[in-house]
């Protein structure tokens, strides 16, 4: 007899059980989101990472939201899904969405895959040190910004009479450190300026540099050394 009661009691406990597992089976099934639903929660997912991102010209982005579980809890919100950056904006990469109905009290983390494409100056052939750029050299080609994170530059026509520092193989972008906009002991123009006045001298650059950089000259007039920006091929801006 006591063996058949402890049978009976196991037989009951496994009983209850499966009913618990076909009740939360059940309710599993009731409240998983449909297909609509789903689609809505990534559209805007998508929508709100593309709206963060500027597109550079001529780039190409694409974003596409991860799958998402057809598990989770979700409603027909009454009002548009609201979208927020719980973490940092990735351009290139995952990045976290977070999607939230407010009224119906629920809120899903959406992983969003982009990936940016720029356009970057690139060499046509390999270009030697000491190779004075010409337009015949250069090409744009779209880089991804993920694998690409050094200075390189979106204009060709910008590097026109630039001269290389270090060896480019076809194919490379041609980065900042490769190029001097303006050489040492280079005749440079010397352009000072103080609000809307102009004044253009001649000068002779004391070391190398490229877009931005700031670089000492020497005024072949007054023989004066002073230090400016280059703003472009063979010249250097001083602001009073």
């Amino acid at each position: 007899m006591i063996i058949k009661i402890r049978d009976s009691r196991t037989t009951f406990y496994r009983l209850i059980s499966l009913i618990g597992l076909f009740i939360s089976f059940f309710n599993t099934i009731a409240y998983a989101a449909t297909d609509d639903q789903l689609s809505s929660i990534k559209h805007t997912a998508e929508s709100f990472i593309q709206a963060q991102i500027e597109l550079p010209k001529s780039g190409t982005m694409t974003i596409e939201a991860a799958r998402i579980d057809s598990r989770i809890y979700a409603t027909d919100c009454p009002i548009p899904l609201s979208a927020s950056l719980p973490g940092r904006l990735n351009t290139s990469g995952n990045t976290s969405v977070l999607i939230e109905c407010q009224p119906d009290d629920w809120k899903v983390y959406v992983p969003v895959k982009t990936e940016l494409m720029m356009p970057l100056v690139t060499a046509l052939s390999s270009l030697s040190k000491g190779h004075s750029i010409s337009s015949n050299d250069l090409t744009l080609t779209l880089v991804n910004s993920r694998t690409y994170r050094r200075g390189g530059y979106a204009n060709p026509n910008e590097l026109i009479g630039s001269r290389i520092k270090r060896s480019v193989r076809a194919g490379d972008v041609v980065e900042k450190n490769d190029i001097c906009m303006v050489c040492r002991n280079d005749s440079v123009i010397i352009k000072a300026e103080k609000g809307e006045l102009s004044i253009l001298t001649k000068g002779t650059a004391l070391g190398d540099g490229a877009l931005g950089d700031k670089v000492n000259v020497k005024n072949d007039k007054s023989k004066r050394i002073v230090s400016g920006i280059v703003t472009a091929v063979g010249e250097i801006s001083i602001r009073f």
